[in-house]
């Protein structure tokens, strides 16, 4: 059966990104004057199928708007922790405040093996890119409903806004890494030439954690269910990755379904390279890798997709 795209006629700022920009993150901007003679652009949003020439346009636009992702990135850093009193120092606390309960949780009462390292550098090297995951998909799942009156009233690519926190997440991460270098120097844990291996693998945490944010920031538009059950969600799936224990410890009859969950690959990759001094698991990072370029395309296509009723359902 033939259905019709839904579609919505939102008015489309012109052409000076930056200046748009401004004015979408302070809200001072004045109408222009239009004659009637020289009336104003209007753009129509239809459903993106899925095809890659959509998907083509979908990223050309979005690169059209790269003032825009640039400057609401910066305002989401500057106004993260605004008012508080210990500032971009929260970014080191949580991580801290964590290592500290499960190394006396899981090295002093369950005894859980740490691979020959301190517990509490295993259990921070753990904990680094997944509060990095947890803080992206967080924050960035309801950025369209928490911003609603900006996705009503002006014509921006809307996949900006949960890329936005997406990036703000990764900026906490590099806060957090710098805790983790004193904690290698702490406990005198040499850093290798293996190291550069962490490169590529923030890079496919960077790019599943876009896609699972997509994906949930669209269907958190018609199914508020998703931001309630968010904090179930990212706990029970941190207990299914190697945060806190190795993978060795996963009986070897589960581990092929096990290592499915690409935060398997990347948690234990990334630690292996900076705190064991190994090469990644390969097989496990391999997954992880080709399951996020898989997944980013298909997560994009559907967000540009569901985006044309986005302003009618919000």
């Amino acid at each position: 059966m033939e259905q019709t795209a839904s579609f919505t006629q939102t008015q489309i700022p012109q052409p000076d990104r930056h200046a748009e920009a401004q004015r979408l993150v302070h809200g001072h901007a004045r109408e222009q004057e239009q004659t009637p003679s020289e009336p104003r652009p209007i753009t129509v949003i239809r459903a993106h199928s899925f095809s890659p020439i959509a998907l083509f346009r979908g990223l050309s636009r979005l690169a059209d708007y790269r003032d825009l992702l640039y400057t609401l990135s910066i305002h989401r850093l500057s106004v993260r922790y605004k008012q508080s009193i210990l500032g971009p120092a929260w970014a080191l606390l949580q991580p801290l405040s964590l290592m500290l309960i499960y190394t006396v949780i899981f090295s002093r009462i369950a005894r859980v093996p740490s691979e020959g390292a301190p517990y509490a550098l295993f259990a921070y090297c753990g904990l680094l890119p997944w509060l990095y995951f947890a803080s992206a998909l967080s924050t960035a799942t309801g950025s369209l409903v928490a911003h609603f009156n900006l996705v009503t009233k002006v014509y921006f690519p809307r996949e900006i806004l949960p890329l936005t926190y997406v990036i703000a997440a990764l900026a906490d991460f590099l806060v957090g890494s710098t805790v983790l270098g004193g904690l290698m120097a702490y406990y005198q844990v040499s850093v290798t030439a293996l190291a550069w291996y962490v490169i590529p693998i923030v890079a496919v945490l960077t790019v599943f954690a876009t896609a699972v944010s997509l994906v949930l920031c669209a269907v958190q538009v018609r199914y508020r269910d998703i931001g309630v059950a968010m904090p179930l969600l990212l706990q029970l799936w941190m207990f299914a990755s190697p945060v806190v224990y190795p993978l060795r410890v996963v009986p070897r009859a589960w581990q092929a379904a096990y290592e499915l969950n690409p935060m398997v690959g990347i948690i234990e990759s990334f630690r292996r390279v900076v705190v064991q001094g190994q090469p990644p698991a390969f097989h496990a990072l391999m997954v992880s890798a080709i399951v996020s370029a898989v997944l980013l395309p298909i997560a994009f296509a559907y967000f540009k997709h569901v985006e044309a009723t986005v302003a009618d359902i919000i």
